[in-house]
């Protein structure tokens, strides 16, 4: 109680002495300095949640000064403070209603904001995927997409960090079992790496675009055999996707980045898919463990599931 009390004296000092008074000027400075060193105690002392509070007084000194980039690590710092409360609490499995998780999204989407009006893009796109990887961290993929996205949108000059962060959008629908919008986002991911990752001599895709296109052909080809779209319902391009893998197809860029083992593989899948072979499904699942990423496992686990026990007609 008492160093409660000791801080709260503490802050209101701090904070009496930025009020404005007749014919003297506050000292925001040594204020924002002061609500600096308050907070570095209290994360000494592992009041988290408090320091949050000083940093957020921080930011709004920092702000009066006309200070942007010092208001924004404030904001930040307090996010992370609120972040780390939270993460304490779940851990100890204290009841709440998540406050703490409220003000660190909060204070992560004040300081993009603040990045931004600066032109700080590249700052302000760091900080969405951050916020974006926290509410992933709580089990919120839903509410994670959104921030991807925006970091998405905020790199699209730069083609290899937009396709990252569409690849978390992606990952986040299939968290939330959202199959046909993860389909929709790595078709787009397809599209934008063959557009921007092509040779200038050849026009064929090149270096990391190549693992890109490989990761985004073998997971469309998974949510394909899962979903199951009715030959009325499916997407011609999806329809392209899937006759590349018949025993009378042979498309030489796409077994070009993904190799010629993995693609007659894949080819085996859609094969024992389309003939319900599972006992083949099963045998090739072992050969495809070690090739595929952890989503991509899942995927394939879901579909052999899937194919031993119909929940319904294809969409």
């Amino acid at each position: 109680m008492e160093k409660d009390s000791d801080v709260l004296t503490k802050y209101k000092a701090v904070t009496n002495k930025l009020k404005r008074r007749f014919l003297k000027k506050p000292n925001v400075a040594e204020g924002s300095e002061q609500f600096a060193s308050l907070s570095k105690q209290l994360r000494n002392q592992e009041c988290p949640q408090y320091a949050g509070f000083c940093c957020l007084a921080q930011a709004r000194c920092e702000n009066s000064l006309a200070n942007p980039s010092g208001e924004a690590q404030a904001l930040l710092d307090a996010a992370r403070a609120f972040l780390e409360a939270e993460l304490s609490d779940r851990e100890l499995r204290v009841p709440g209603f998540q406050e703490d998780l409220t003000a660190s999204i909060n204070c992560y989407s004040h300081a993009i904001r603040v990045h931004i009006e600066n032109k700080q893009i590249a700052l302000a796109a760091s900080l969405c995927l951050e916020v974006g990887n926290v509410l992933r961290k709580v089990s919120k993929p839903g509410e994670a997409i959104v921030h991807f996205q925006r970091a998405a949108e905020l790199q699209s000059q730069s083609a290899l960090d937009c396709l990252d962060a569409l690849n978390m959008v992606a990952k986040c629908k299939m968290e939330s079992r959202d199959y046909e919008g993860a389909l929709a986002v790595l078709t787009e991911m397809a599209y934008l790496a063959h557009e921007r990752g092509g040779s200038s001599s050849t026009g064929q895709p090149i270096g990391a675009y190549c693992d890109v296109l490989a990761k985004c052909e073998i997971t469309r080809v998974l949510l394909l055999l899962l979903l199951q779209p009715t030959p009325q319902r499916i997407r011609p391009e999806h329809a392209q996707t899937l006759e590349k893998y018949t025993w009378e197809s042979c498309d030489s860029i796409t077994e070009m980045y993904l190799g010629e083992d993995l693609y007659l593989l894949l080819q085996s899948v859609v094969m024992a898919c389309q003939s319900h072979d599972l006992d083949s499904l099963r045998a090739l699942q072992k050969d495809l463990w070690p090739l595929l990423d952890c989503e991509q496992n899942q995927l394939l686990h879901c579909v052999i599931q899937e194919l031993a026990h119909p929940s319904g007609e294809g969409i």
